[in-house]
């Protein structure tokens, strides 16, 4: 009866005392979150709840497992401690994290909460967040060099790798140059603030908004859902567009090649109902001018602007498609054309200019046509011609 009685007393007295430890630590944090609702803190260390029963659990096992007096416990209780051992390092290690986490979450969301300029939460969410992927890395590198060192064979040799640690050290060093050097760009972009987490960026001509910052990678999102992997020594080493360093605001410029008699002073009334018309339109400037000419065309230049890179792509869209129907609709003259005229023939020798060769069927056809526009235009009242169109040859 005490072989069973006793085992069930020690691992049914563990489990129930965990449990119970648990539940009256899940209780107190959420009493204290609705004491105090202005910190999300209570709220997130009760997701530590988990690894504080295994913590619990596994180090009340570890110290009462040689009192069940199993034989085959007590035949194994070097691995069986072994393995307690190994257990409750690691639980340890998970329960700092969370602990850490929930301590470093709550501290951005206050401060989020009560800073408006987004520029600085992106800092200080990009700096949380490499924050969290150290303290994890140096949790982790901890946890598994503590559970090395509860073997006996690693302890014994621990003496001689610490006297080698310096050769050991410059090996690894050159080895895993390119590493340490992401490494430490890594800490530079951080507190740098070289870029930060939804800062749009021009890389390799390809723009996106940066999605994910590691201690070695940078991942950014392109507007067609691309994801491009760029080692952070990159925007350390080599030239980049931010577009959000300084604020998010941004001008666009729209180009429209016309022809010379476009109506320049009308595109503008137009341009400035279309703008009116769009909502990613933030409302600071807009303006339009003739920037070039050609033989044959001229160079007009909308400029814009918009809140964010997004709207800005937007806005010139939006431009672009409804200035060209309104000219293809209103205004067809205004679209570039190319010109054909026949070759002039050579001079005779005697200076003078002759032509006797018989026109062609296209040309007596063109010379019909233009004709019969200039009859029909000198027939139609004035009031009647439409403006803008233009009679005879152009």
């Amino acid at each position: 009866m005490e072989n069973v009685l006793r085992p069930t007393t020690v691992l049914g007295g563990a489990a129930v005392l965990t449990l119970l430890v648990g539940w009256l630590a899940d209780v107190l944090l959420r009493r204290i979150d609705a004491r105090h609702p202005e910190t999300p803190l209570w709220d997130l260390l009760r997701r530590c709840r988990i690894p504080l029963q295994v913590v619990l659990l596994t180090a009340l096992l570890r110290g009462s497992y040689r009192q069940t007096r199993w034989q085959v416990i007590v035949s194994h209780q070097a691995a069986i401690g072994q393995v307690l051992s190994l257990v409750l390092i690691g639980a340890s290690a998970w329960l700092v994290v969370r602990i850490a986490a929930a301590i470093v979450e709550s501290s951005y969301a206050r401060y989020a909460s009560s800073t408006r300029d987004a520029a600085r939460v992106r800092r200080v969410r990009t700096q949380v967040t490499l924050i969290m992927r150290i303290v994890t890395a140096v949790v982790g590198v901890v946890a598994v060099a503590a559970m090395l060192l509860t073997f006996p064979d690693f302890r014994t040799i621990g003496t001689s790798m610490l006297a080698s640690a310096g050769i050991i050290g410059i090996v690894a060093g050159v080895a895993a140059q390119s590493t340490l050097g992401n490494l430490f760009a890594g800490f530079q972009i951080a507190f740098g603030d070289m870029v930060r987490i939804g800062d749009t960026v021009v890389v390799d001509g390809e723009w996106g908004v940066v999605e994910e910052v590691t201690l070695t990678f940078l991942a950014v999102r392109t507007w067609d859902e691309r994801r491009i992997t760029m080692p952070v020594s990159y925007f350390t080493s080599k030239p980049f567009e931010n577009w959000s360093r300084g604020g998010a605001q941004m001008t666009g410029t729209i180009f429209f090649h016309l022809d010379h008699t476009a109506p320049v002073g009308l595109m503008r009334d137009k341009l400035q109902d279309i703008l009116h018309a769009c909502s990613a339109w933030d409302g600071r400037d807009w303006s339009l001018a003739v920037t070039d000419t050609t033989p044959t065309t001229i160079q007009v230049r909308a400029v814009v602007t918009a809140k964010d890179a997004d709207d800005i792509w937007t806005v010139r869209c939006a431009v672009r498609e409804q200035m060209v129907a309104w000219l293809c609709r209103e205004h067809p003259y205004a679209l570039p054309r190319v010109a054909t005229a026949t070759a002039a023939p050579a001079p005779s020798p005697d200076g003078q200019w002759h032509d006797d060769r018989p026109p062609r069927a296209a040309e007596v056809h063109s010379n019909n046509v233009d004709a019969y526009v200039v009859r029909d235009a000198e027939q139609k009242p004035e009031a009647e011609r439409k403006p803008g169109v233009r009679t005879g040859r152009g």
